[in-house]
């Protein structure tokens, strides 16, 4: 298959229905698919992509703003009006769409490079894999950094298995790390969450587990406004809203799984509590959830299926381990608040071999029985 009939394929299946259909009473029948779960899960990226496109605008605003009244700039540039919804949404777009086509165009090369050399198709999950990179990355990331983190989550992290359905890693996710760890002054900087030149500020979540969380009230950082998102971090992350609308849709459609999110939800807020009791001035679990990656993380990357347990005690294991993990590495950690990308990376390791034990128990109980 060339490359140039491997690129049109994939345009022709991410935009139309197959013409070409599998018949036969021999297979199962079933009115889902890979692209309609991908379809689903954009549809429920959705709010999340709305919330980064005003918020990225509205804080790179704020900022000027405030600059302007300290007299540290002389004039606004255009669409800097951050009580203008519209002009929020275009300076945030203006940040977030050149992210998107340098993701879309690199994954594109290595996918149909990949596609040409098997001989098949490219999958359907092509848009959802760029989407996903873009909102766990800041308004600031540089593009060249971006093109390399998706092509080392891109062939590392799925290609080199196989391609789509044969990888065990969310490419996105693997992205997300590489970033972190390669160019860690580029995601988890002081300047890099706010999209003016010269500004820098440490995320809310950092400020909260260095200075404890009565310094996010000097700041004018409520519970109220990290819950709706109007508070600095990577474009997808900053609102537990829009995450939640998003959760509604994976779980009413049965495309995520419920018990990986409680389970993560659990861990989470039990170990925030005891640590609460034996030291009032922890952060509490209330903040937990809406600080950070968290929400985000729970439900768009913990519930991946090429990531997550397919066993329901697999699933509680692995996602409690996870709530647990994040919150050690929280507080225990604080050089590294933003690391809920790490750790349910390493649940996704763990997560075979989590199933195979939980497996192998069930045969050894059986096996009992009969003996």
């Amino acid at each position: 298959m060339k490359l140039f009939d491997v690129l049109s394929e994939a345009v022709d299946k991410s935009l139309y229905s197959p013409t070409d259909v599998t018949t036969g009473s021999t297979h199962v029948r079933d009115s889902i698919n890979h692209k309609r779960v991908m379809s689903i899960i954009l549809l429920a990226l959705l709010p999340c992509i709305l919330m980064a496109l005003w918020n990225s605008g509205y804080q790179a605003n704020l900022t000027l703003n405030q600059m302007l009244a300290a007299g540290q700039i002389d004039s606004l540039p255009n669409l800097s009006d951050y009580t203008s919804m519209s002009a929020n949404l275009l300076k945030g777009l203006g940040l977030f769409l050149p992210l998107l086509i340098v993701t879309m165009i690199t994954q594109a090369f290595w996918v149909a490079l990949f596609a040409s050399m098997r001989k098949r198709a490219i999958g359907s999950g092509f848009l959802v894999t760029s989407v996903l990179i873009v909102l766990l990355m800041p308004p600031t990331a540089p593009w060249w950094q971006v093109a390399i983190a998706t092509s080392f989550g891109v062939v590392i992290g799925r290609e080199i298995f196989g391609g789509t359905g044969m990888h065990f890693l969310p490419p996105a996710l693997v992205s997300w790390v590489f970033m972190y760890m390669a160019y860690p002054q580029s995601i988890s900087g002081d300047a890099v969450w706010t999209a003016v030149d010269g500004y820098t500020g440490a995320t809310p979540l950092a400020m909260a587990l260095g200075d404890g969380v009565s310094s996010l009230a000097a700041q004018g950082i409520t519970w109220q406004s990290a819950f709706l998102g109007t508070i600095p971090g990577t474009m997808g992350e900053t609102s537990t809203l829009a995450c939640l609308f998003g959760a509604a849709i994976l779980l009413i459609t049965g495309i995520a799984s419920w018990r990986i999110i409680i389970s993560i939800l659990l861990g989470v807020v039990s170990l925030s509590s005891i640590l609460v009791i034996s030291n009032p001035e922890a952060m509490g679990p209330a903040w937990h959830l809406v600080l950070g990656g968290l929400a985000f993380g729970v439900v768009f990357l913990a519930t991946d299926h090429s990531a997550a347990a397919m066993t329901v005690k697999g699933q509680w294991i692995s996602g409690i381990l996870i709530g647990l993990l994040i919150v050690i590495v929280r507080v225990f950690n604080p050089m590294m608040p933003e690391s809920v990308g790490m750790i349910i990376l390493f649940g996704s390791v763990m997560s075979p071999l989590v199933d195979r034990l939980v497996v192998n128990a069930h045969i050894k109980k059986r096996k009992s029985r009969h003996v």
